[in-house]
């Protein structure tokens, strides 16, 4: 379930409590937990609801100004599909920020990274990636991703799906253009004998 920055940070600070979604079938289910701007979210309830029931203090929940608008915005999404109001409550930080800043690696910290990375590779339909990403993100910091996967000889989407592997492990970080090689990464290829 995406939701915008503003309204991320208005479920860390408790402002934001509530989503309205259109879906043929409900998107996320009680309990689940997902990544935001702001943090991790996660889904307390879920209903089946009456649009024409939303009141202004449930769309002021859900970060709009009124039942209204909110119900404006439902309306855009084609078809008569159905409408769910989701509960959300603030369930943390996005623990790889605590791990992308975690560079006193040990032994078995770069052996266990190694052998991840060499499971991405594995997996890949297109080949070992992980080194030769992490080398280029390192020698170009805050270059958009479409650049960085051209020179790679990538589509931009592929790249950036394995870019978000890499930030899983705490290897990389985002930026508003582009990405870094983590506190923990730098630590991390400065002790591998890995190389692209």
């Amino acid at each position: 379930m995406l939701l915008p920055p503003k309204v991320a940070h208005g479920v860390a600070d408790g402002s934001v409590t509530l989503a309205f979604r259109r879906w043929a079938r409900p998107d996320v289910k009680v309990g689940s937990q997902f990544r935001t701007a702001a943090g991790v979210v996660r889904v307390d309830a879920v209903d089946l609801v009456d649009a024409g029931t939303i009141s202004d203090e449930d769309a002021l929940a859900a970060g709009w100004p009124d039942a209204t608008r909110l119900r404006r915005q439902l309306d855009k999404v084609e078809g008569e599909l159905p409408t769910y109001r989701v509960v959300l409550g603030y369930a943390g930080p996005d623990p790889r920020i605590a791990l992308r800043e975690s560079a006193d690696l040990g032994d078995e910290d770069v052996a266990e990274i190694d052998r991840r990375l060499e499971r991405l590779d594995r997996a890949s339909s297109h080949g070992p990636w992980t080194m030769a990403t992490l080398e280029l993100i390192g020698r170009r910091p805050h270059t958009r991703a479409p650049d960085l996967a051209a020179e790679l000889g990538r589509e931009r989407d592929p790249f950036k799906i394995d870019v978000r592997k890499l930030k899983n492990l705490g290897l990389t970080q985002s930026f508003d253009v582009g990405y870094g090689v983590s506190p923990r990464g730098r630590a991390y290829l400065a002790r591998t004998a890995r190389r692209p």
